[in-house]
């Protein structure tokens, strides 16, 4: 193998460490920033794992057809130290940033969501429960009015019946009748 392709191998390793690094940085950020729960962590985890293996032997494979030698190893060491000396702060400050821009932008549509689509839904309720009250208040005036003008035609019958109805609801077989309901009703 010549050194030019050592030289490439070892350019893609840090290569790949640095990446590494910075899906690392961005994770931590994430994970740290949303509350993950424990489960969804450890699955996020082994993803990030199984996805940097990947990365690692694809570059691995592209510089030297995937030949493991030392010179690998020093690369993915040297560009994992290099990203946490020089661009991990950097990234987290950014990774933070992006998270509050999200956060901004989602919070600006809700509430133009809320003013655009929930204001008028809640004005047209207002509106509704308004109106049916209105109709209710009318409905109950007309019969109220009704019951006004149709006294004459109900009180007679009424004055006429009470002392009959008043004498059958306190007779002995109907407060018989009504006790043993009570306590039948009861069990």
């Amino acid at each position: 193998m010549n050194p030019g392709v050592q030289w490439v191998t070892l350019l893609y390793m840090m290569l790949a460490g640095v990446v590494m690094g910075l899906a690392y940085d961005g994770y931590r950020v994430l994970s740290f920033k949303l509350r993950f729960p424990n489960w969804l962590c450890a699955a996020l985890d082994l993803l990030y794992w199984l996805w940097a293996a990947l990365l690692v032997f694809r570059l691995l494979y592209a510089g030297n057809q995937g030949q493991l030698r030392f010179y690998a190893f020093l690369g993915l060491f040297l560009g994992v130290w290099i990203y946490f000396l020089i661009f991990s702060v950097t990234v987290r400050r950014f990774v933070v940033m992006l998270i509050q821009l999200v956060h901004s932008v989602f919070k600006f549509l809700w509430k133009l969501v809320t003013i655009l689509i929930g204001m008028p839904l809640l004005w047209l309720w207002r509106l509704l429960k308004g109106i049916l009250t209105l109709l209710g208040r009318i409905v109950l005036f007309v019969l109220k009015l009704l019951l006004r003008l149709t006294k004459p035609l109900w009180i007679l019958p009424v004055r006429w019946l009470s002392p009959y109805w008043a004498r059958l609801v306190h007779s002995t077989w109907m407060t018989t009748i009504t006790t043993w309901l009570t306590r039948r009703w009861k069990r």
